[in-house]
């Protein structure tokens, strides 16, 4: 139950201090925090993620569009509905490692996902960027991905700000499809 500013704080029963505040539990995002899925090592042989999801099928990877060089997939712990990665087939863990085809699949593919986006969502921005290294704060630092995260004027409400939680409308495997749907041919 929500309670205005002018309420009295709800008392909590149990472990912790009450406060006013209100839990939105996301225990799904413990996998996460918990590094779940990310390699073990340097080698695509350590458990890469990158490495397997090209294994699995379209829908069971989450992905979006395979190219020559490089995929389109959703990003599993994503910071908008819609948030995806290029990434090269290629185990490589820095931008300077990919050969000219591959940065130029990789360009050409980043475009593609904002037209997709935009067609697909409506998106009005994105932010699109890489994190090179851990140090830089690259989750999976093995290999390289590229994120594009739509945007959309007002997309900055209290949950995330005030709340430190986003709310995603769409479940993963309805948005893999629905970009799937819109991603334009070369």
């Amino acid at each position: 139950m929500l309670h205005s500013m002018t309420s009295e704080p709800e008392q909590q029963i149990g472990v912790g201090a009450p406060d006013a505040f209100q839990r939105l539990w996301t225990p799904h995002r413990m996998a996460y925090i918990q590094g779940e899925n990310k390699p073990t090592g340097p080698g695509s042989g350590d458990g890469c993620p990158f490495c397997s999801i090209p294994e699995k099928s379209d829908e069971d990877g989450l992905v979006i569009a395979r190219g020559e060089r490089v995929y389109a997939v959703l990003n599993l712990y994503p910071y908008n509905g819609g948030h995806l990665m290029v990434v090269p087939f290629r185990h490589v863990a820095d931008y300077t490692e990919l050969d000219v085809a591959e940065t130029a699949e990789l360009a050409a593919f980043t475009k593609r996902a904002m037209t997709a986006l935009r067609t697909a969502s409506g998106a009005h921005g994105f932010n699109i960027g890489m994190n090179q290294g851990a140090t830089a704060g690259a989750g999976i630092a093995a290999h390289l991905h590229q994120h594009v995260v739509p945007r959309w004027g007002g997309d900055t409400n209290f949950m995330p700000v005030i709340g430190h939680t986003k709310v995603l409308p769409q479940l993963l495997a309805d948005t893999r499809k629905m970009l799937a749907d819109a991603w334009p041919d070369a």
